[in-house]
């Protein structure tokens, strides 16, 4: 409990306010002093109360500097952490905008690779080309065969219409001659039925 109020009473524990309370009793003393060798001693002690104080004060006055530099610093520290934080959020950016690009580049690369295993499936452009010159060949060879197939039936089909015609003909040549000769036999009828004069 004393230590507890001693502390309340001297503030950070420097003793201060006990050393300028002995001082001021010491002076008092030594004013009250009957003897010079009692007012000497008195003398002393406030002499020693004062250094002290002035050691507490300068060492107070030490450690306020000291609480200001390490302010200081601690700003600078702050202001480099802001800095490291700007840039570690900078960094970061830049990082996702690598990793959109690595996941672009990673799908298109899919892509390409899928594509590439469809176009193994199919025949190279050399081979295509031939085959197209081969199918285009044959083709010209059928359109050959097609012409000499449509001349041949067209010429089947004139030879078949002069054939028809001819047997036409050939039915009214004899058509022409069974009416000849029925009108000849009917001539010859009539003349045998005819008589004599």
């Amino acid at each position: 409990e004393v230590i507890r109020k001693r502390l309340l009473i001297d503030g950070d524990g420097a003793g201060d306010d006990r050393r300028i309370n002995l001082l001021v009793k010491s002076f008092i003393k030594w004013c009250n002093s009957g003897s010079q060798e009692e007012g000497y001693s008195q003398y002393q002690r406030m002499l020693s109360t004062l250094s002290q104080c002035e050691f507490s004060m300068g060492k107070t006055l030490l450690v306020y500097d000291m609480n200001l530099r390490e302010m200081e610093n601690y700003e600078k520290i702050y202001k480099e952490i802001e800095c490291s934080i700007a840039g570690a959020h900078e960094k970061i950016a830049e990082c996702k905008k690598q990793i959109l690009q690595a996941k672009r580049i990673r799908k298109n690369r899919q892509e390409y690779d899928a594509l590439a295993k469809v176009i193994q499936h199919h025949p190279d452009r050399h081979e295509t080309l031939k085959e197209l010159e081969a199918l285009g060949k044959e083709l010209e060879h059928l359109s050959h065969i097609k012409e000499s197939v449509e001349d041949k039936l067209e010429l089947r089909r004139k030879q078949f219409h002069v054939l028809l015609s001819t047997i036409h003909e050939l039915q009214q040549t004899l058509e022409n001659d069974e009416k000849l000769s029925e009108v000849e036999e009917a001539q010859e009828a009539s003349m045998e039925t005819d008589p004599k004069p």
